[in-house]
């Protein structure tokens, strides 16, 4: 494990998926062995490199307004309930116990069990909030920004009877994604409004750094070893790299077409940006601060059909999850060969997701 002073906020839990039999490549023997591992029945293979599990998906369905548990091994949707008005973002606890959405369309962030999707509670963080970023920290704490209020919200003890809620102010318009430091201390947000990204002091309360980024910057990732913080600009079509102290941009590279999300592979060797009137990915090589490669989800002819927006990445860093909100499924993409290995419907605008073993 590497440490340093910053470093990757969230960690993207195994998640190998069957499909069905026509296309696998690897050998016979390797397919069986693995499918009996996950379970798959006779008619499947699993494509390689694998991580342990087949895994379950969370999707947070925006337009229906509910919750989605998919069994990655069948690409079923095994369990959906009504979750709060627009969810969007959404994050499973560090024990995988339960998962959080940012109800965007009201002021809470709501807590569900991850294997009933029972809601176990609703933190309000204050008049016009609008969470849209999340993350459950590794210390148990959620963090979350309040794109209404211009702020960040740090909710200690989320799952006890008082959990407390503690704001921090970017002061800049449509706060929207956000990082947050292994050590807690700090946090990065990206403001579509106000074209900026923001370091917010989460203990000292000293004044926040912004820092001009592009047009709309929206995605954002730290790398593993904390040295950069990655950016994309959906309105400029361009991705940064940023010192995660001084602000400073480093490097400034073009992308596909409006790069709404960005994320880094588990390995970190890459990211990858989501470019929604592509309907692609496109891959950047860490290291060389270079665009290396694009893989095609759809087409820029069905974009608007298929309108992706978020990504994530498999812990073995071999596939890709992209939600199509307007078509209501999930593509899997194989990231060694860019193929769509199956795409599954998950819910009434699919958003937000998440992956447990």
């Amino acid at each position: 494990m590497v440490t340093s002073r910053f470093g990757i906020v969230a960690v993207l839990v195994a998640a190998t998926a069957c499909v069905p039999a026509g296309g696998g490549h690897l050998t016979d023997g390797a397919s069986r062995s693995v499918s009996e591992a996950c379970g798959a029945g006779e008619g499947w293979t699993v494509y390689a490199p694998l991580a342990s599990g087949c895994g379950t998906l969370f999707v947070a369905n925006k337009r229906g307004d509910t919750l989605s548990k998919v069994d990655l091994e069948t690409g079923e949707v095994v369990l959906q309930r009504e979750s709060c008005t627009n969810p969007h973002e959404l994050v499973t606890s560090p024990d995988g116990k339960h998962v959080a959405l940012a109800c965007y369309g009201g002021t809470t962030v709501d807590i569900f069990s991850t294997d009933t999707l029972e809601r176990v509670a609703s933190i309000d963080l204050g008049e016009n909030a609008r969470p849209h970023g999340i993350v459950w920290h590794a210390n148990g704490d959620l963090y979350a920004t309040a794109e209404g209020r211009q702020s960040v919200a740090w909710i200690r003890n989320p799952l006890s009877e008082t959990p407390e809620v503690f704001e921090s102010a970017t002061g800049k318009m449509g706060s929207h994604m956000l990082v947050v430091s292994p050590d807690a201390r700090t946090a990065w947000t990206t403001d579509l409004g106000s074209r900026t990204v923001t370091r917010v002091d989460l203990v000292t309360r000293r004044a926040p750094l912004s820092v001009t980024v592009g047009e709309e910057p929206e995605g954002i990732a730290m790398t593993i070893d904390g040295a950069a913080l990655w950016v994309s600009a959906r309105g400029s079509n361009q991705a940064f790299a940023l010192d995660p102290i001084t602000m400073e941009v480093r490097s400034t590279l073009e992308t596909g077409a409006f790069p709404l999300r960005l994320a880094i592979r588990p390995q970190g060797d890459v990211a990858v940006t989501s470019d929604l009137q592509d309907g692609g990915l496109s891959v950047i090589d860490l290291a060389t601060a270079t665009m290396i490669r694009q893989i095609a989800v759809s087409s820029p002819e069905e974009a608007q059909e298929r309108f992706q927006v978020t990504i994530l990445w498999s812990d073995d860093g071999s596939k890709i999850y992209v939600a199509e909100t307007a078509s209501d499924t999930v593509a899997e993409v194989d990231y060694a060969s860019g193929t769509v290995l199956r795409r599954f419907e998950v819910g009434d605008g699919g958003d937000g997701m998440a992956i447990l073993p």
